[in-house]
């Protein structure tokens, strides 16, 4: 027996006016609400109506209309240029702000936002009670908005846009589907407007009048995209919504019934929030690598803190220093809570197993006067603290490669990252690893060179101008070309330690083998010892 999916609870938020809205806000008091106010758009060379507040709604005025014709029944009208981009930001602004509700936001161009409130409503009284405090909020902040809930996306958006409707439920039998969805306008399908037109040209208006005639013949006039539609509506198939952040597995939140504004009190809410997490992550046995810190103020605004960690992190105190590290890197200290935090989330976006940990049997004084703990621990401690202040990808380490070409024998990966499988060092196992020297130059550099028989060592050789007489020397190291990944062009290097008469010692090589490879192999100095 399988179980019967637990329906969705979509809730569709609509901002009618939001172009106006946002006009008005950036004018704040200099604003006049009662003044008509539209925003334009130039159409095929045409200025028209983009988007109107209420107030010239009320007048008559409807996006669409010819400028001069919209100045003619109001000669005081308030006509601003539109700005999509500006109004597209917003949107997504205010679907991070609706994150309060629930992590499950998306942004419903260019004038809505999608909550997937399943699981969320009863931390807020219920649907009705979120709904209220939702519109309630937005009015507050200066945005008209009306939301609906209901089983689907699509459901959910037309209740909000064409009825008086706040909740739908979700298991409608047919009379309560007819009587809630059949009176709406077509324009609740999201149709193009070549199609709506075509479907008015046949009488067809309301939704009830493509959903009580036989299908086939409406499909192959105006598309299957219209019977897609209707059933997305009508909830006999299921849709969901794409969220800008996806759900984390462990999240710890707090809500204030007035909004904090002293640093220390967003420091020990933070603390708080960080031992919840870490009780949450200890009882599945896993810690936290990565977390995000949401900051809701009350004036409407949003900030996401993130931080990483070098090894799963299930302890509250570490957790909480790495946030303290992370805002005295940005250099506010005060988290810019001047207007108040009413809400704190704390989120592991990703989490790890924890290790099995084996504590020492044996101690020495040292490790009792705290001298000789866990390096490890304390390693990956410094590595957090210096992450959280320059980022984790800039606090590297050198990995080993199995390679034998000596520049490409070590490679420079971000210090928290685990080792690569399959990564080991040049040397074979149970044999001692060649000499050579602990850092080369970026490139090799050309050498000229003097030598007793063809393919022997150099007896000298003139580097930067410099002519060096060889004391001693050892070699050669042979090194063949990778023939998997160079390719033909790539030539066999002998590598010597030579010693001047000096006492410098230098890494040289020679390029190519001697009639098989090159006519003349070439001299490269590619390191120096000590």
């Amino acid at each position: 027996m399988t179980d019967t999916p637990r329906p969705g609870r979509i809730l569709a938020l609509y901002l009618p006016t939001l172009a106006t809205d946002r006009i008005r806000r950036l004018r704040g008091r200099a604003a006049t609400p009662d003044a008509p106010l539209v925003t334009l758009a130039r159409v095929k060379g045409a200025l028209r109506l983009a988007a109107v507040d209420a107030a010239a709604a009320r007048a008559g005025l409807r996006p669409g209309m010819p400028l001069a014709d919209a100045r003619a029944m109001h000669p005081g009208l308030d006509a601003v240029a539109a700005d999509p981009t500006a109004e597209a930001a917003l949107i997504t602004d205010i679907a991070a702000w609706c994150r309060r509700y629930t992590p499950l936001c998306a942004p419903d161009a260019p004038d809505g936002v999608f909550l997937d409130i399943a699981g969320a409503a009863h931390l807020f009284g219920g649907e009705a009670a979120l709904l209220a405090d939702l519109e309630a909020r937005l009015k507050a902040h200066g945005f008209a908005a009306r939301a609906a809930v209901a089983a689907t996306p699509e459901a959910a958006s037309a209740l909000a846009r064409y009825t008086v409707e706040k909740i739908a439920d979700s298991g409608l039998d047919r009379r309560g589907v007819a009587r809630l969805y059949h009176p709406l306008p077509l324009a609740a399908l999201r149709l193009a407007p070549d199609t709506l037109a075509a479907l008015a040209q046949a009488g067809l208006r309301r939704i009830g009048d493509i959903a009580l005639r036989p299908r086939a013949p409406i499909a192959a006039r105006f598309g299957a995209d219209l019977i897609a539609r209707l059933d997305a509506l009508l909830g006999v198939t299921r849709s969901a919504i794409n969220p800008r952040f996806a759900a984390p597995a462990y999240v710890a939140e707090r809500r204030f019934a007035s909004a904090i504004t002293q640093d220390r009190d967003v420091a020990g809410a933070i603390l708080a929030l960080a031992h919840e997490l870490a009780r949450l992550l200890t009882r599945h046995g896993e810690g936290a690598r990565r977390l995000c810190l949401t900051l809701f103020r009350a004036d409407g605004a949003v900030r996401d803190v993130f931080v990483g960690a070098s090894r799963p992190l299930a302890d509250a105190a570490a957790i909480a220093r790495l946030f303290a590290e992370k805002f005295k890197a940005a250099g506010d200290e005060n988290l810019e809570a001047d207007a108040g935090f009413e809400t704190l989330r704390l989120a592991a976006l990703e989490a790890e197993p924890l290790g099995a940990r084996q504590a020492e049997l044996a101690c020495n004084s040292s490790t009792l006067q705290g001298g000789g703990g866990d390096h490890d621990e304390d390693l990956a401690a410094l590595i957090d603290r210096l992450g959280a202040r320059l980022g984790l990808r800039r606090v590297t380490r050198l990995l080993a490669q199995d390679t034998h070409i000596p520049e490409f024998a070590v490679s420079n990966v971000p210090a928290a990252s685990a080792a690569p499988r399959g990564t080991t060092a040049f040397a074979v196992q149970g044999a001692p690893a060649p000499t050579r020297p602990l850092r080369l130059f970026t490139k090799p550099e050309p050498i000229e060179t003097i030598a007793s028989v063809p393919d022997g060592p150099p007896l000298r050789f003139r580097w930067r101008r410099m002519l060096h007489e060889v004391a001693a020397i050892e070699g050669p190291e042979r090194i063949a070309p990778q023939w998997w990944g160079c390719g033909d062009t790539a030539l066999t290097r002998d590598y010597f330690r030579a010693q001047d008469t000096q006492g410098r010692s230098f890494w040289l090589y020679r390029e190519g083998l001697y009639a098989r490879e090159a006519g003349l192999p070439k001299w490269w100095m590619h390191g120096l010892f000590g």
